[in-house]
């Protein structure tokens, strides 16, 4: 298949998608007890023209359309479907490539996501009407794009997740994505915030669901804990655990914008290298010595779970099967844990294979305990378990097995949901038998001291 046939079915596609997610919207999730903390962030997607179906400078916008929050019924003035259908009918969509656009984090001082990538969002602020105004808010103040109905339309939300911190144990705040597609051919002209961002980039979806781009993120875990993780444990975490492994893709922009008001956008003096460094740029010649040596741009964490969310409904729905539970670098952990969890993934598999084929799109909104009201009225439960320092994906506060109504819309959610109870007992068991393995060694050369005796 071409290049050129394969955006065209990825368009297709595309519309259907885009029509499923605003016609069965996920339930709202309620905030944990005593943590009223909410984020939101934008996913904010754009058809990419090609060179031969060029648009027309005649080519006007879609109709304005009155704003509308996510908690507003519908009107007739404002028709999700004809909207949409209209801006799939131009013929610079219906050959274009769909893009959606990342950030790169500035490097704050006291930012655990310092340099990372993301999706542009923040926190609600107690003025914002609901969660989506957050995240049409945060795009607008981070990148400059104005996600109003004149420029955008708003499509839907992705799974609502509960982010947590110290090994999944401590809640963070509820985290809400929400679709935006912009209607207009042309880049949109951006603003970074100097604080916040250090550069955007538009990403194919064709090369998201590719793969050959995906690898592996290592993420020091003595870094990701909570606070009270310092000093000694930490050094001793470090030392015994090396670092985690996470999946991850790596991003191939079609566009990038910089800020260049950060401060490390000019490099500074490199640090002096060391001596193996310099001999093989020496051997390695001019080149080697020339190479740009900055590191590739990752997506991983917590924003590949929620981008996966949006992967899997693309066909070929392949994104829960090129992903990969979180590991560690060293051999023995690494074989701990895959032996502790193996059967629990065999049964995550099974679980999500029938899922998608079992549970229609609209059943979990009948479901008794999904919605904001009966979530808050549920019995407590413990927080889902999530990624160290809110890397990985959470699941909503409430209903156990609610994962599992919501299907393969929130894929890599579910398959995560219990995963990290046996990170903790192979973390445990292989410090363990480590500390045997030494006291061991120790008895018998001091036995073989012993036997030897005095020279």
């Amino acid at each position: 298949m071409t290049e050129h046939n394969s955006t065209e079915s990825l368009i297709s596609h595309f519309q259907s998608v885009l029509l499923e997610l605003n016609a069965n919207p996920y339930p709202d999730v309620a905030c944990p007890p005593d943590l009223p903390k909410r984020a939101s962030v934008a996913l904010i997607l754009r058809i990419q023209p090609n060179y031969s179906h060029w648009p027309n400078e005649s080519d006007s916008p879609l109709p304005k359309r009155r704003r509308r929050s996510s908690a507003a019924k519908p009107t007739d003035e404002f028709d999700f479907e004809s909207s949409l259908a209209a801006f799939f009918e131009q013929d610079w969509v219906k050959h274009g490539d769909p893009e959606l656009l990342f950030i790169k984090r500035a490097t704050r001082i006291g930012d655990k996501w310092n340099g990372h990538v993301a999706l542009p969002g923040g926190k609600r602020d107690p003025e914002d009407e609901d969660d989506q105004v957050t995240a049409a808010r945060e795009a607008l103040e981070e990148v400059g794009i104005d996600l109003s109905p004149e420029n955008a339309i708003a499509v839907g939300n992705l799974p609502q997740r509960i982010v947590t911190t110290s090994w999944g144990k401590v809640p963070l705040m509820v985290l809400c994505p929400y679709i935006y597609l912009l209607t207009c051919p042309a880049y949109p002209q951006q603003r970074l915030q100097p604080t916040e961002v250090a550069s955007s980039h538009w990403v194919p979806i064709r090369a998201l669901l590719s793969p050959t781009l995906r690898t592996h993120e290592y993420a020091d875990v003595s870094a990701r804990l909570a606070k009270s993780e310092l000093g000694i444990k930490r050094w001793f975490l470090q030392a015994m655990l090396s670092k985690m492994m996470f999946a991850a893709i790596q991003l191939v922009p079609a566009n990038s914008t910089y800020c260049a008001n950060i401060p490390d956008f000019i490099p500074l003096d490199e640090a002096p290298r060391g001596v193996l460094a310099n001999i093989r740029d020496a051997l390695g010649g001019p080149e080697t010595r020339s190479r740009d040596r900055k590191p590739p741009l990752l997506l991983w964490g917590l924003t590949l779970g929620v981008v996966s969310d949006l992967l899997e409904h693309i066909p070929p729905h392949n994104a829960l099967e090129l992903w990969t539970y979180p590991t560690f670098t060293n051999w023995d952990v690494r074989f701990i844990m895959w032996a502790m969890s193996y059967r629990f993934r065999k049964q995550k598999s099974l679980e999500m294979s029938t899922a998608g084929s079992s549970v229609s799109p609209t059943s979990y909104q009948d479901f008794p305990g999904v919605g904001s009201e009966a979530l808050g009225s549920l019995e407590e439960e413990k927080p889902g378990e999530v990624g160290i320092a809110g890397l990985g994906v959470g699941r909503g506060w409430g209903q156990t097995g609610r994962s599992k109504m919501m299907a393969r819309g929130a894929a890599v959610n579910s398959m995560l949901q219990g995963y990290y109870p046996y990170v903790r007992k192979a973390v445990a068991t292989a410090l363990v038998g480590r500390i045997g393995v030494v006291a061991l060694v120790a008895f018998f050369a001091w036995r073989k001291l012993k036997s030897d005796g005095p020279l």
